[in-house]
């Protein structure tokens, strides 16, 4: 099949290098000519493991174009993905000027006809804006070109997200007529072959699947760091209370993890703009997921907190390592990522800090331009020269065993800061380092 992916950011270059990989052929388009420029040098905008690797394959198998030609992009592919950015509004809303531009764009130069689906997280009722746009266009034309808009939301991992897309749970197709019904399980039936995984649904069900799904999971995360910070006064373990609920098949372990605080570009968007959208368009109020971001949002602030706590509220003077920049590991993501909090806090107290990430370190500088009082190290062993303790933001896996005899002899302190629970409490302990965790 022809397909056309509007968007070289995560969702649309890993949506496009996989489709290509399974044999279609596939015209990317971006109106960045940086971006473009990367991609047809070799190179991706964005980190994601394995990526790379694909998209230079399928490059050379004559699968994957790039392109920032909006009018060719919109005559190459029969299936249109809208994969474009829809960043939160001032008022917590998703912005969809990105989305409908494209939409117009393919209104504006479509001649036969297409399946334009929606891909980008898109409040519910995006599908029929999508839809009047292109209509729209059509009309000022005076032709009646025949299409059908889809939404098919997008359920990537970052750092997992090749996998996810060629392996899924399941897909989601929210339709209103049968041929494009066919188009998308054609497009889908390369990587389901061992059992119909294809969920065809109405359009404003599949829309509000997507924003459903992040804010059950991030419901399941506030509401273990809550339970974690209780422990952490009761004197019980977050650990063996995650291993006693967990083991329930009606909860499962999966986001049970007690931690710093979620960030990235999707659980905090999705959950605020559904917030708004239920406040906006159906005057509910979410109380739930209401509570979920304001208990995030307190809980990115916990591990400063400690730091501050131990140390004291005037840090002038202290100097802390820190590992780990992006939201999670396996990304370069920084939006949205407790370590900036973390960071700002200390910076703020009057601290220096020195930090490690494997990947994210270029974006945390965009993050944290001309602030002489935060510097890089090449390694985590580097990070802690100097330190009075060391503070863990990430949970990356070269973080996970470590050599705690060489950490005890190079901080001036022995002290641990763990905003991801790696460690053994007891072991880390019976070293004599002391160790502050979460509901630990």
């Amino acid at each position: 099949m022809k397909i056309t992916v509007i968007g070289t950011g995560y969702v649309g270059l890993v949506s496009g290098a996989c489709f290509a990989d399974v044999g279609n052929d596939v015209l990317c388009l971006d109106v960045d000519p940086s971006k473009i420029k990367i991609l047809e040098d070799g190179g991706i905008p964005i980190y994601e493991p394995g990526l790379q690797e694909m998209v230079k394959r399928n490059v050379a198998a004559g699968r994957l174009h790039f392109t920032t030609d909006v009018e060719k992009a919109a005559h190459f592919g029969t299936v249109q993905f809208i994969a474009v950015g829809t960043p939160p509004d001032e008022d917590g809303s998703a912005d969809m000027k990105y989305v409908i531009a494209a939409a117009r764009n393919i209104g504006k130069y479509m001649t036969d006809y297409k399946v334009v689906v929606d891909k980008s997280t898109v409040p519910v009722g995006t599908a029929d804006r999508v839809k009047a746009a292109i209509a729209d266009e059509l009309a000022k034309r005076g032709v009646s070109t025949p299409f059908s808009v889809v939404s098919n939301p997008e359920f990537l991992k970052e750092g997992a997200a090749i996998d996810d897309f060629m392996r899924p749970d399941r897909i989601v197709v929210g339709c209103e007529d049968e041929q494009a019904a066919l188009n998308m399980r054609a497009l889908y039936a390369p990587i389901q072959r061992n059992h119909d995984r294809l969920i065809v649904m109405d359009i404003r069900s599949a829309e509000l699947t997507k924003y459903a799904a992040n804010a059950m999971l991030a419901t399941r995360i506030s509401f273990m760091n809550e339970l974690a910070n209780l422990a952490e006064k009761l004197g019980a373990d977050i650990e063996n209370v995650r291993k006693g609920i967990g083991s329930d098949p009606r909860i499962g372990y999966d986001f049970l993890y007690a931690g710093a605080g979620y960030g990235g570009s999707c659980f905090p968007k999705d959950v605020q703009a559904l917030v708004k959208t239920a406040q906006d368009d159906a005057g509910i109020t979410l109380q739930v997921l209401t509570a979920v971001e304001a208990a995030n949002d307190a809980q990115k602030r916990v591990l400063g907190g400690k730091v501050i706590k131990r140390f004291g509220a005037d840090l002038k003077g202290k100097h802390f390592a820190l590992w780990g920049l992006a939201f999670k590991a396996n990304t370069d993501d920084m939006r949205k990522a407790t370590s900036r909090d973390v960071i700002q806090d200390l910076l703020d107290a009057g601290a220096t800090v020195t930090a490690y990430d494997p990947v994210a370190m270029k974006e945390a500088q965009h993050c944290f331009p001309n602030e002489a009082r935060l510097t890089y190290a090449e390694s985590q062993t580097a990070a802690l020269e100097g330190a009075d303790a060391l503070i863990i933001v990430t949970e990356w896996r070269e973080f996970r065993s470590p050599d705690f005899d060489t950490i005890k002899a190079k901080l001036k302190q022995p002290v641990i800061f763990d905003g991801r629970n790696l460690y053994d409490p007891k072991l880390v302990r019976s070293m004599g380092i002391e160790y502050q965790a979460i509901g630990r």
